[in-house]
């Protein structure tokens, strides 16, 4: 027992062939204390994954689609669905082989030969990348609220609403019980979608386009291809933007973690992709056939009758919140974890046990706060985050992760031979997407610099 204490975080390897009774102990071990981590079912893990996949940004994809056309973008979703089983797949069977990761910062420490470094680099990483998003559906949540109310109240006051029950809502600390909330976040925003789906359908045409109102940018028409002038940079910002949707295995080690039984954790991705492969593609093409050119990220805003983009728009705020509740779940139990370490009070119902993981929760929310507030153009920043923080938890980790696995075998007869070829492609899409990925978030971010931009803690309508 005392080893599976020790390798909690950076211990001793455990061989595959013993790593269901080192399973078999860290759930008896877990099951002891008052605060029990480890009690999720594939079920709940289900309606996890779900909850934190299906949200706002699917409604990003029409505009994506927009950019690319037709061939260029379809290729693009499915490719990014093909990756996601696989890299998924590969982490959970090394996880499988080192039960006792629980988060993505063990998951690049054993990678890498366990490496001090690549921990620290994981964990950097994990706090920037999470706290930026929180950030986003901070400003997300006030968007909502501004177009629902018809800018009632300045824009940063909305930001500060949305912050506090953020914060509330945030304070579960298992995942079991931010599963329930997740179920609900996936029905409304299935409602949403349906909903933006019959509007779009139903209205003569959309109102607004990123090149002026209709019909400005004459009839809504739909492409093969990007048009002629479409630049390279706006292409990449659009398959960013949909890696950026198909990538969350960030999250996946923390969530496997805290399973009964985390050898079930492929029921739960094969639940999930099949939805994916549904709603990430099916609505956003539907948005683009109605929309055409005039598609904006979100298609909401493209929609002309206000009542209608009130209407589907107004759910969004229950995924826009929850999902930052899932963030701040894993963000925070990574750093609680470091602060008291293997105490009493990680595991206890004790005043310091509560009062440490508020504090780091407000913490959490006040930086992302901030964040939303300062940063001009969100949209820009998520495909800094996809290109600098997917290309390594998408794709590179678990392209090495697979050559650990396979090791001295990677060529041992023809399916092997064939794994092993695609798991080299999916590194070199990593790198594709760190490198040139990279590059073009940071062009589109130094445009909006160049132009007009949102002040911070602005009052400003951000309505959309």
């Amino acid at each position: 027992m005392s080893e599976v204490k020790e390798g909690y975080a950076l211990g001793a390897e455990v061989d595959e062939s013993d790593s269901f009774d080192t399973i078999t102990a860290l759930v008896a071990e877990d099951h002891q204390h008052d605060i029990k981590l480890r009690t999720m079912s594939w079920h709940k893990t289900a309606c996890l994954l779900a909850g934190e996949q299906v949200c706002l940004a699917i409604m990003a994809q029409s505009w994506s689609l927009s950019v690319l056309g037709w061939v260029p973008g379809i290729i693009t979703m499915v490719l990014c669905c093909i990756l996601f089983w696989f890299t998924s797949i590969t982490m959970h069977k090394y996880i499988m082989k080192y039960p006792q990761i629980k988060d993505i910062c063990d998951f690049g420490y054993y990678v890498f030969g366990k490496s001090k470094a690549a921990y620290v680099f994981s964990a950097f990483m994990l706090l920037a990348n999470n706290i930026m998003l929180i950030g986003f559906h901070t400003l997300t949540g006030a968007k909502v609220l501004n177009t629902l109310s018809d800018h009632s109240l300045c824009t940063a006051v909305f930001s500060v609403i949305v912050t506090i029950m953020g914060i509330v809502m945030s304070m579960p600390r298992t995942l079991h019980h931010v599963s329930f909330m997740s179920m609900f976040s996936s029905a409304c925003m299935g409602i949403s979608i349906l909903l933006f789906l019959v509007f779009a359908g139903i209205e003569k045409a959309p109102l607004y386009g990123y090149n002026g109102n209709y019909p400005t940018d004459g009839l809504v028409k739909t492409n093969a291809f990007p048009l002629p002038g479409t630049t390279w940079v706006a292409c990449m910002n659009a398959v960013l933007n949909i890696t950026f949707l198909w990538v969350p295995q960030i999250l996946f080690p923390t969530f496997i973690a805290e399973m009964e039984k985390p050898q079930d954790f492929p029921k739960a991705l094969a639940v999930l992709t099949v939805i994916s492969a549904i709603l990430f593609i099916v609505p956003p093409a539907i948005g683009y056939r109605y929309l055409g050119q005039y598609a904006t990220a979100p298609a909401f805003g493209s929609l002309g009758v206000v009542s209608y983009k009130k209407a589907s728009f107004g759910f969004v705020i229950v995924p826009t919140l929850i999902i930052g509740v899932i963030y701040a779940n894993v963000t925070a139990k990574f750093i609680y974890t470091r602060v008291l370490g293997t105490s009493r009070h990680t595991h206890s119902h004790t005043v310091i046990g509560w009062g440490v993981w508020a504090i780091i929760m407000v913490g959490i929310y006040l930086v992302a706060f901030v964040f939303a507030e300062v940063i001009p153009s969100m949209g820009d920043f998520l495909s800094l985050l996809s290109a600098t923080f997917d290309s390594f938890f998408g794709f590179i980790y678990f392209a090495i992760a697979y050559w650990q696995l396979n090791r001295g075998s990677l060529f041992k007869g023809l399916g092997r031979s064939i794994n092993t070829v695609f798991n080299i492609f999916i590194f070199i899409v990593g790198l594709f997407v760190l490198g040139p990925g990279l590059y073009a978030a940071v062009k589109a971010i130094i445009a909006d610099y160049s132009g007009s931009i949102t002040p911070a803690f602005t009052c400003a309508n951000l309505a959309i």
